[in-house]
């Protein structure tokens, strides 16, 4: 049986949506590390098929993130030269097909999975556990360690497929699964509760993402944000806003914040520690503004502070964001949808971090 001969139909919102699975896609190849030049768009690439225990997923949509970039231009390595720069510290295999993002519908299954499940409609965790038999601190990564989203279709463990059933659209489950995830296993790292809680990076996905989540805890959120995005966080749930050059020592004070979630990092650190109380909480899952922090060491220890550096996350962090989309709990803000042929020009206005929230792919032949 050749890839054309395959066929699927499922029912959708009361509406019967199928088609037939070619034997090539498109898809964006990362050629190697590196600028936009990198990323290939091409309509050849042969269509992958589900090895036993996978199931292959029409892709409908899927998220730009942080991690795609960081991906493509090396920067996890640590010494500059490229053996390391991928989030299991190995090297990256090109071509790598990037995207940490995707919703879609599953149209084949492979050997020891059901055939009940294709037709659903699903996301994809970002942080695979299928492939480390969900050993605690390993990482296999959607678009890095294998390969993601940035496609028409996708092969990946059933067991990290999870069925989502509301009335979304496509666009807005595909700017779930990273940036909602990473922010939530933040949360549920540092057991964030009814809490004073500052979120750096607010206007960002993951950002946006934990003040949402944040709030659904009935947390009091201090968001720190460019003035110009300083509403439109503030309708996500932040009670107070900080631009991201204030000093947030002088303007909290000492001692005035239980947990931080900081995705920025880099020089600002120090004062981060700072204004967390006795005991408090600090999480950091990103260092947009250098990975490189210097502390005083005796703020830690002298205020019992606990920190938190949070990448592997327990299969419950994903299975529970599912439970707040489908009970409308949360709601994405995605600011740009973009072909997945302009896909450079989707990452440039990402990294010009003029827009709040998500910027979202849509591979050709979907219907978001």
């Amino acid at each position: 049986m050749t890839c054309t001969d395959l066929r699927w139909t499922c029912t959708v919102a009361g509406a019967t949506i199928g088609g037939v699975i070619p034997e090539t896609m498109a898809a964006v190849l990362l050629t190697g590390h590196g600028g936009l030049e990198r990323l290939e768009y091409r309509t050849d690439v042969p269509t992958p098929r589900p090895a036993p225990g996978e199931v292959l997923v029409q892709v409908a949509a899927a998220g730009v993130n942080n991690t795609d970039v960081n991906t493509r231009i090396g920067w996890y390595s640590k010494d500059g030269e490229d053996a390391d720069a991928t989030w299991s510290g190995v090297p990256l295999a090109f071509p790598r097909i990037q995207g940490a993002d995707v919703a879609g519908h599953v149209v084949e299954v492979g050997d020891d999975v059901a055939p009940g499940r294709v037709g659903e409609r699903v996301i994809v965790r970002t942080m695979l556990l299928g492939p480390t038999g969900g050993r605690p601190y390993a990482c296999w990564t959607l678009g890095s360690e294998c390969d993601g989203g940035f496609a028409q279709y996708v092969a990946v463990p059933a067991s990290d497929t999870v069925t989502v059933e509301n009335d979304w659209s496509d666009v807005e489950l595909a700017a779930i699964p990273c940036a909602y995830s990473t922010a939530e296993n933040m949360i549920q790292r540092a057991g964030l509760a009814a809490e004073r809680v500052l979120v750096t990076g607010a206007s960002g996905g993951v950002g946006l993402a934990a003040v949402q989540l944040a709030r659904r805890r009935g947390a009091s959120v201090v968001a720190v944000c460019s003035s110009a995005k300083a509403d439109d966080v503030r309708t996500q749930g932040a009670e107070e806003t900080l631009d991201r050059d204030a000093d947030v020592l002088a303007a909290l004070g000492p001692r005035s914040v239980d947990v931080v979630l900081d995705l920025v990092g880099g020089p600002s650190t120090t004062r981060l520690l700072d204004v967390l109380r006795p005991g408090g909480r600090y999480a950091t899952s990103g260092a947009i503004g250098g990975p490189l922090a210097e502390i005083d060491l005796r703020t830690l220890y002298l205020n019992d502070l606990s920190m938190l550096g949070c990448t592997y996350q327990a299969a419950s962090v994903f299975t529970d964001l599912v439970g707040y989309v489908e009970r409308s709990e949360i709601r994405p803000v995605v600011s740009g949808v973009y072909p997945l042929a302009e896909i450079g020009r989707a990452q440039e206005d990402f990294l010009t971090k003029t827009r709040t929230g998500k910027l979202v792919l849509v591979p050709p032949g979907s219907s978001s």
